[in-house]
């Protein structure tokens, strides 16, 4: 919880200088867009927290969201394939992708970082095959579907984006299963001790199989929600580097990259920081918008050594009363 507070207080203190900084940051306009780049990072990002919380990586995700983000036109605009087609087939390549992950890194006993590297590479090397490295995009078709992700909900004379509903669903769904299920607390028990969760009872190569789905169909999720999104999408770099966003944001929403911890509304907020930090360098004209990465690095050290300080003050804490 107090990782949660301070993430929190971050971003409040973040939103305030910016808004300090740049008086286009309160616009309705720049509000929206902040909500929904959140809503859409905040979703994969959810994803990424399950394999973490379990001490695993996926550094595949914006592979797989370049994959459902340009496979989704090409089936519908250059294949001609119905919608639900469509739909079905994407989030069964997600589901493909998570299986093969988890069971490379459950019963082969493969590093997750290899694993889900060169599923980074693979990935996007096949999405641009199939598309003949051509940018995707739907035209002026297929509306209806595209207000899942640009439409918006009035809410107290506020438009709401259609993708904070799905990360609301999202962040819910994993909440309850994390907290409130017996599944949730056997990912928790792995991540904090393999071999002890093992010589509990609980089968270890199931539960981190799981954790490698539900990312991967986060991703597909995330995918699908990008692409309705901006209605266009290069093979050879959409999607690229989200993975870092999706991590920073699991970081510092509290997930250990030591495993065992983690909070979903942490996971939100962290997300919520990234975007607002992104926004901050766009709108404020004395920061350099080509440090973005910069940020992102800085931000995961960050991130990684207060998780350390931590956990050795935590450490040092328990042997003087032990």
């Amino acid at each position: 919880m107090k990782k949660i507070q301070g993430i929190f207080l971050i971003l409040v203190c973040v939103i305030v200088m910016t808004s300090i900084m740049s008086d286009v940051f309160w616009g309705s306009y720049n509000l929206e867009n902040v909500l929904r780049r959140t809503a859409l990072f905040g979703i994969i990002s959810i994803g990424v927290a399950f394999v973490i919380i379990t001490g695993g990586i996926d550094l595949s995700i914006g592979s797989v969201i370049c994959l459902v983000g340009c496979g989704l036109p090409w089936l519908l605009v250059e294949q001609e394939v119905s919608v639900p087609v469509a739909l079905l087939a994407v989030f069964g390549f997600s589901l493909a992708v998570g299986l093969i992950h988890g069971i490379l890194v459950a019963k082969v006993k493969l590093q997750p970082f290899v694993v889900t590297l060169c599923g980074l590479l693979l990935y996007r090397g096949i999405t641009r095959g199939f598309t003949g490295d051509q940018s995707q995009g739907f035209g002026t078709d297929f509306k209806g579907i595209r207000e899942l992700a640009t439409g918006e909900i009035p809410l107290f004379g506020f438009n709401f984006p259609m993708p904070c509903v799905f990360l609301v669903v999202v962040a819910v769904l994993a909440g309850v299963f994390l907290n409130k299920t017996i599944y949730g607390r056997y990912l928790l028990a792995l991540g904090n001790n393999e071999e002890a969760a093992k010589f509990s009872g609980i089968d270890v190569d199931k539960m981190v199989i799981l954790a490698y789905v539900i990312c991967a169909l986060c991703s597909g999720l995330g995918g699908l929600l990008f692409v309705l999104d901006v209605n266009s999408a290069q093979p050879v770099d959409f999607g690229n580097f989200y993975e870092l966003y999706a991590i920073a944001a699991a970081v510092l929403g509290g997930c250990s990259l030591r495993g065992g911890s983690g909070t979903i509304l942490g996971v939100v907020i962290g997300a919520a920081l990234m975007q607002v930090l992104r926004n901050m360098i766009v709108l404020v004209d004395w920061i350099p918008t080509h440090i973005e990465y910069a940020i992102i690095g800085a931000v995961i050290l960050a991130g990684v050594v207060a998780d350390e300080m931590i956990k050795r003050a935590v450490a040092k804490k328990r042997a003087s009363q032990g």
